[in-house]
C-alpha cells in the first residue's frame, strides 16, 4: 500500500506525485524523491524497481521478507534492512518483530514497512522541518529513518530492565524460584530478539561513517557515527542484562536447592522423631511376660510420658539447630 510519495528540491517539498510520475521527476540533479510502503504487493515492488531501477536481489529480499539487519551496496545505491521491535498490542509482555527495507539512490528513497502499525510520518515531518540538513539529500533521509528505529529500541530496554529489576526483588522471597525461573526465561527471550535487531545493524552502520563512505552518505557521516554511538551503547546495555539474568538464573536455581534441602531436613527430623515413637512402641507391644511395667499401675501413663519426653527433648533440639 502506498503511503506517501513527495519529491524534494533542494531541501524543500515540491509536491506530492503519483508513483507514475517517478521517473520525470529523479532525473533532476537537485532534487529527490521518497516514497513510503507499507506491506507492499509484488506488483508495487514491481512499479518501484522499474521506477528507480532497483537491483533485483534487493528487490527479492524486499519480497519475502524475514531478512537480517544488514547495509548492502548495489553499485551506487544502497539497501538497507532495519527491524522494527514493538511490544504486541494484545500483550505488552510479548514482542512483534516488523521490518523495513530502505532503498537509497542518489535521487530517491524507498521504504517498504512491513508487519508493523506505527509508521513513520513524524520523521518526515522532522525532515521537512529542517531543510538545510535535507538539501544533503536521501542520504539525511536515511539516516533520519535509521535514528527513528534505533530511538525506539530505548524504551523496550527500558521495560526490560524494570521488569528485571523485579524480578532481582524476589529472587529471595520464598517459593517465587520456579516462577522466577520461568520469568527470566521469557526475559532472556525477548532480550535476545533485541540483541538480533541491534548486532547486526550495528556492524553494517559502521560502514556508513568511518573508512570507504558510500557517495550517498557523504556529508552526513557525523549523523551516521551518531547512529552507531546509540546501537553501541544498546548494544553493551543488552549484554550486561544478558549476564545478570545468567547469574539471576543461577541464584534462583541455588535458591531452589536451598528451599529444597529445607524440606529435606524438615522431614528428616519428623521422621527421626516419629522413629522414636516407634521404636518405644515396638518394644512394649512384643507384650513379654517379664516387663514389670506392663502390670505395674502407672506404667502405661509412664510409656506415654517418656515418648511424650523424648519427642519433645528432639523436637528441641531439631528447632535449635533449625531444622524445624
Amino acid at each position: 500500500m502506498l503511503i506517501n510519495c513527495v519529491v524534494y528540491q533542494n531541501g524543500t517539498k515540491l509536491a506530492d506525485i503519483p508513483a507514475s510520475e517517478i521517473s520525470s521527476y529523479i532525473s533532476r540533479p537537485d532534487a529527490f524523491v521518497w516514497v513510503a510502503l507499507q506491506d507492499a504487493t509484488p506488483a508495487e515492488l514491481e512499479e518501484m524497481q522499474k521506477e528507480f531501477g532497483l537491483h533485483e536481489l534487493a528487490v527479492e529480499d524486499a519480497r519475502h521478507g524475514h531478512q537480517r539487519p544488514k547495509i548492502e551496496e548495489y553499485g551506487v545505491s544502497l539497501f538497507s534492512v532495519l527491524h522494527l521491535v514493538e511490544p504486541a498490542p494484545d500483550n505488552p509482555k510479548e514482542l512483534n518483530l516488523g521490518e523495513v527495507n530502505v532503498f537509497t539512490g542518489s535521487n530517491y528513497v524507498l521504504s517498504v514497512r512491513n508487519r508493523s502499525q506505527k509508521g513513520f510520518l513524524g520523521v518526515r515531518a522532522r525532515c521537512e522541518r529542517e531543510p538545510e540538513l535535507l538539501q544533503h539529500g536521501s542520504g539525511f533521509v536515511l539516516y533520519a529513518l535509521m535514528d527513528a528505529v534505533v530511538d525506539r529500541y530505548f524504551p523496550i530496554l527500558d521495560e526490560f530492565e524494570t521488569e528485571l529489576e523485579t524480578i532481582e526483588r524476589d529472587i529471595f522471597s520464598k517459593g517465587t524460584a520456579r516462577s522466577n525461573i520461568e520469568r527470566l526465561y521469557e526475559l532472556k527471550g525477548r532480550v535476545m530478539v533485541l540483541k538480533h535487531a541491534v548486532a547486526p545493524l550495528l556492524e553494517g552502520a559502521g560502514k556508513l561513517h568511518g573508512g570507504r563512505v558510500p557517495h550517498i552518505c557523504t556529508g552526513v557521516q557525523d549523523y551516521f557515527r551518531d547512529v552507531v554511538d546509540h546501537l553501541s551503547r544498546i548494544n553493551a546495555l543488552i549484554d550486561t542484562m544478558r549476564d545478570t539474568i545468567g547469574t539471576a538464573i543461577q541464584v534462583n536455581l541455588a535458591m531452589a536447592t536451598i528451599e529444597e534441602s529445607e524440606v529435606t531436613k524438615r522431614l528428616a527430623a519428623w521422621a527421626s522423631i516419629f522413629a522414636v515413637c516407634t521404636a518405644f512402641a515396638g518394644i512394649w507391644g512384643m507384650n513379654f511376660e517379664h516387663m514389670p511395667e506392663l502390670k505395674w499401675k502407672y506404667g502405661y501413663v509412664m510409656a506415654l510420658g517418656l515418648v511424650a519426653s523424648v519427642s519433645a527433648l528432639l523436637y528441641w533440639r531439631f528447632k535449635k539447630a533449625r531444622w524445624l
